[in-house]
């Protein structure tokens, strides 16, 4: 980018605050199963006032809803498509928190994986991710005229490093992550805290096929609604997720090669 180009701006810093989520009105995407049905339970836990659920087929959001009468709203929410997004946020306008959960694991090995694999990849871990918290910046904004609000994307621990037998969600996971680090600067203003979140492997559908050891949801969902309300930036989640993060502050590249060495390469 050309000098002439850039502008400077006034930013606050990025020093994040603590979000309660009593009485807070959370939206939760990908609900419907994994991961996001244990950040619904958590954030009733922790005492949010509504919870919008969202999935793209809403009908399997029946049980989620049926456990907490009047406290969770299904919403049908596909983050690829921005005619859906427009119709959740409209109904879910009200907003104080947004989880974005949903996401894929389409790609594995980039020499291996097709074309379309890795589009999908990054239509939905970085596109999507980045449509959804577009869409629902104005209720954000309005939240954090009233005194805060959140934005929370949940990311993965190869978003700093590669894994290369999870070349391309890797490199879709790092590129979030990149735009999440920019959504921090460009939010702090408006008093909407924006964190990311680092697990390592969940025992969800997703990960079955890693052979490492893995926390269950409802534990990740837990501490993930803990770290938000501590006001961290980066929340690491689990024990797997925070060792290789402090093998990453050691030595960047001690974590690149232990994912290649995990790889079988």
């Amino acid at each position: 980018m050309t000098a002439h180009r850039l502008q400077r701006r006034a930013f606050a810093p990025h020093s994040a605050f603590t979000m309660k989520l009593d009485q807070a009105i959370v939206l939760v995407t990908g609900a419907n199963r994994g991961l996001g049905r244990a950040l619904v339970h958590a954030a009733l836990t922790a005492g949010a006032q509504r919870i919008y659920a969202g999935a793209r087929e809403p009908q399997q959001l029946d049980a989620l809803v049926h456990s907490a009468p009047g406290k969770i709203v299904p919403l049908a929410i596909d983050i690829t498509d921005p005619r859906s997004l427009e119709a959740a946020a409209a109904q879910a306008s009200d907003v104080t928190i947004v989880l974005n959960n949903a996401g894929v694991l389409a790609s594995y090995n980039l020499l291996t994986s097709t074309a379309d694999e890795l589009s999908r990849d990054f239509a939905t871990n970085v596109f999507g991710t980045l449509a959804a918290s577009k869409a629902f910046l104005p209720a954000l904004e309005r939240a954090g005229a009233r005194g805060g609000a959140a934005l929370i994307n949940v990311l993965s621990i190869v978003s700093f490093a590669s894994m290369p037998a999870l070349g391309g969600y890797s490199a879709a996971k790092a590129a979030s992550y990149s735009i999440t680090q920019a959504l921090r600067g460009e939010l702090a203003a408006k008093n909407i805290a924006v964190h990311a979140v680092f697990p390592g492997p969940i025992d969800t559908d997703m990960s079955r096929g890693v052979e490492l050891a893995k926390t269950s949801p409802a534990d990740v969902a837990k501490a993930i609604i803990d770290g938000v309300e501590q006001g961290s930036e980066n929340i690491l989640p689990d024990p797997t997720a925070r060792e290789f993060f402090a093998m990453w502050r050691r030595d960047t590249k001690e974590l690149e090669r232990q994912f290649v060495t995990m790889s079988g390469m």
